[in-house]
């Protein structure tokens, strides 16, 4: 079963920072039912790594990243809302990325991929809603890199979206979050099985990959949740091994299980170009941010932070929260006691749902 539909890109789609592609197109999902007035809709923008299938549907019934999130009754309320997922640009589950093939020369684009930025990401949504014939949102939201490119959407769409939700995200990727992602993107291209990017899709850099989620589920979720949930439990009552330096605790398991499941998934270098994109976005870039959320015409926005997140302080998000404030729009500033850290928004879906769902109810 299969879900997706696509929206075809211009020809040439012009990249923010050069270059252009060429036959592109952008995978998206869709749950609800446009009104007449086509002013219902919800656009969503994913995190680094979710594809475009959010939630369950009639026409894909295995369960999204999002379920519990976007339905009938759920925050996100598909019997009152238009809710539009996309897979963003440069990622491999269905939008044109370093993954495609090349029009031009029929192969991968691999590193030939112009180069990627949250701007393109964005411009990518904004397609998807004019091949839908829908001017004006009710909402955009989106998580993590999602609530980067739902930034620059504002700046670079005005009156594009009634309402905003920023969830852990930032206008600026801080030097912490630079420093990590930057470590994960060495250890990728540093295994010789990346090639320069050309390694086969029967053989990626398996070993790179596996590493490289590892430090970042490590950075996405809090050293309380580590203790809570795994404590010092071993992996296996028999703690002996033929290899000295095993795996020995509980925690250990874990990482290799979610690193082992987003190699068999994820493409490496669609990775290393989204990763790089969010470490480059910097809303300053397009002028003055009080200015530019001006511009946008936004009625309200809701910016969600939590404490136990590594990745995106709080600081960062009552930043976002007081530059929207400044210009004009009603902010509603949410910084959550989670103890999941940065991925809360994917595991705490009662906290987030109650917050996401009485914006949108209220305001």
């Amino acid at each position: 079963m299969d879900a997706r539909r696509y929206a075809t890109l211009p020809d040439p789609f012009p990249m923010w920072r050069g270059g252009a592609l060429h036959g592109g197109r952008i995978a998206y999902e869709t749950w609800g039912t446009l009104n007449p007035a086509r002013d219902n809709a919800i656009l969503i923008f994913t995190g680094l790594s979710p594809p475009a299938h959010a939630a369950s549907s009639e026409a894909d019934s295995s369960p999204g990243w999002w379920e519990g999130m976007v339905g009938p009754g759920l925050a996100l309320d598909t019997g009152r809302y238009f809710v539009i997922c996309v897979n963003s640009l440069g990622s491999c589950f269905g939008s044109t990325g370093p993954a495609s093939t090349d029009p031009a020369t029929g192969k991968r684009y691999r590193l030939g991929f112009p180069d990627l930025s949250v701007e393109d990401i964005a411009r990518g949504g904004h397609e998807v809603l004019r091949a839908l014939g829908i001017e004006r949102l009710d909402t955009v939201l989106g998580p993590s890199l999602g609530g980067m490119v739902v930034l620059a959407f504002a700046a670079m769409f005005p009156n594009s979206a009634r309402r905003l939700v920023c969830i852990s995200g930032t206008g600026a990727a801080s030097p912490f979050a630079i420093a990590l992602r930057s470590i994960q993107r060495e250890i990728i291209t540093t295994d010789p099985a990346w090639d320069q990017g050309n390694y086969s899709a029967d053989a990626p850099p398996v070993v790179g990959q596996r590493l490289a989620r590892k430090l970042g589920t490590i950075t996405y979720r809090s050293a309380a949740e580590w203790a809570q949930r795994f404590g010092r439990d071993p992996i296996r009552a028999d703690m002996a091994s033929a290899n000295a330096f095993a795996s020995e605790f509980a925690v250990q398991g874990y990482l290799e299980s979610l690193a082992a499941k987003f190699v068999s998934a994820f493409d490496a270098n669609c990775y290393l170009y989204i990763s790089r994109a969010m470490d480059r976005f910097d809303l300053n870039r397009h002028g003055d941010p009080i200015a530019l959320l001006r511009r946008a015409q936004l009625e309200s926005a809701l910016v969600i932070g939590v404490q136990s997140d590594l990745l995106f302080s709080l600081p960062e998000q009552q930043k976002v929260a007081d530059q929207l404030s400044a210009a004009g729009v009603r902010t509603r500033y949410s910084p959550l006691n989670c103890i999941e850290g940065h991925d809360a928004f994917l595991v705490d879906l009662k906290t987030f749902g109650a917050e996401i769902g009485g914006f949108l109810g209220g305001s």
